[in-house]
């Protein structure tokens, strides 16, 4: 019992003692942690960090949300290009002229604007495209430097792959090689007169469905991309209609014409390109009193077909050119001054060779053409026979500028109700600046 009495009151000496203890120890805990939970914060940090230094490289590329598509106006660009000549040096004939050409040929001309173009592009959708084109240097009834639309057309994809369009608008009719070549990238001054009198100006208001598979549009844009100066993608087929009185001009009849073609850009195992192309057109022409000298007769409306073939091997760096085209159309006819239906034809060949020497390049040509009918855009539809020659040279000295001179020697038999025995012959040099932007 004195045992036990003893042994009761040492415990309770003891319970103070182990209470003070407890104390102490959550006082250190609590002054320790704020240093624990920040070790721990650096070695979780640590971790990631060697994680993220072990992590692949397909997970350190992960992709990333996609950019938010542009409003469709910062989607369009705008580009374009202008032609400044002279005509006049080394002229033998000032009474030869050619109003479907340039109208600056000839007696009481002198330097010309001829294309100042700007041209507003760019896919609006996924499905759909626009190209505007006015261009500021047209001219009529005397008059210069108006603004006229040239292109206004909009493209409607109806795949995902955008191998079939429709074209909706004002734009060129695919008849004709160098009638779809544009301006800025054709070596001669002008046009040939036996196709471009098919579609003066080259365009009409109409719906064309063009088809071409991805891999030929591709081939399609090497060669305007490459400098070969092709005519860009307009198909390996296409077929439309349109109102067929010529551009900027309002239909004068109830019937469309209706145009085709078919064309192939081949590549040889060389790298050499090849184009062969058939096309053709049918419809019914007017030949409105506005453009009748007064006591001209004839009937209002006239057949308008022609047919077409196209060869062309790019300059790499030789190259040939040609086309050929036969129809009927109206001709204004001399001996009985009447206007009439009369067949045409008339092609030419051209040859060229590219020589690039940095970023500059030269290529000089010579062309020949021939051609035998009426020209249904003129007044009267005047009776044509044309032999021409034309040998130039192109100088790309900056990809802003571009210099030409060409000689050319023309004769040329071109009659209406004023003049219905009208035929010259003469020679001119010609120079053309060309700047693009």
């Amino acid at each position: 019992m004195p045992i036990h009495r003893s042994t009761t009151k040492d415990a309770r000496a003891i319970r103070p003692l182990r209470a003070a203890e407890r104390g102490a120890r959550a006082l250190v805990c609590s002054l320790l942690m704020p240093a624990s939970v920040a070790a721990q914060g650096e070695a979780a940090e640590d971790s990631s960090r060697r994680a993220a230094r072990r992590a692949s490289p397909a997970d350190s590329a992960a992709p990333l949300a996609p950019a938010p598509r542009k409003p469709w106006y910062e989607r369009l660009s705008i580009r374009g290009y202008a032609q400044f000549r002279y005509n006049r040096l080394l002229e033998t004939d000032p009474d030869l002229t050619c109003p479907q050409c340039d109208r600056s040929i000839g007696e009481n001309n002198g330097f010309f604007l001829r294309r100042a173009r700007l041209v507003i592009s760019g896919d609006v959708h996924d499905r759909v495209s626009i190209y505007i084109q006015p261009d500021y240097a047209s001219d009529a009834a005397g008059a210069q430097h108006y603004l006229q639309i040239r292109d206004a057309y909009f493209d409607v994809f109806l795949d995902q792959t955008k191998e079939l369009r429709l074209r909706v608008g004002q734009s060129k009719v695919p008849f004709g090689w160098e009638n779809l070549q544009s301006s800025s990238s054709r070596l001669p001054f002008d046009r040939a007169d036996p196709l471009n009198s098919a579609v003066p100006n080259e365009r009409d208001i109409g719906v064309v469905a063009y088809w071409a598979p991805d891999h030929i549009r591709r081939r399609f844009r090497i060669l305007t991309d490459s400098g070969l100066k092709g005519t860009g993608d307009y198909g390996v087929v296409g077929l439309g209609v349109y109102n067929g009185q010529t551009a900027n001009r309002p239909e004068e009849n109830d019937n469309l014409h209706t145009v085709a073609r078919v064309t192939y850009p081949f590549r040889l195992g060389n790298g050499q390109f090849i184009e062969a192309s058939l096309q053709g057109y049918v419809g019914r022409f007017v030949v409105p009193e506005g453009q009748r000298t007064s006591g001209v007769t004839g009937p209002e409306e006239f057949d308008d077909r022609r047919a077409a073939a196209s060869l062309v091997v790019y300059p790499q760096p030789f190259g040939l050119q040609a086309e050929w085209n036969v129809g009927t159309g109206p001709e204004f006819d001399p001996a009985s001054n009447t206007i009439r239906e009369h067949r045409l034809d008339g092609g030419y060949v051209q040859a060229m060779y590219r020589r690039p020497s940095g970023k500059q390049v030269l290529t000089p040509y010579a062309r020949a053409q021939t051609y035998a009918g009426g020209k249904k855009q003129e007044t009267d539809a005047r009776s044509y026979d044309v032999r021409e020659y034309e040998v130039g040279v192109e100088w790309l000295a900056l990809s802003a500028l571009e210099l030409t001179a060409a000689y050319m020697v023309s004769d040329r038999r071109y009659e209406d109700a004023a003049a219905p025995d009208r035929h010259e012959k003469g020679q001119l040099l010609r120079l053309q600046a060309q700047f693009n932007y």
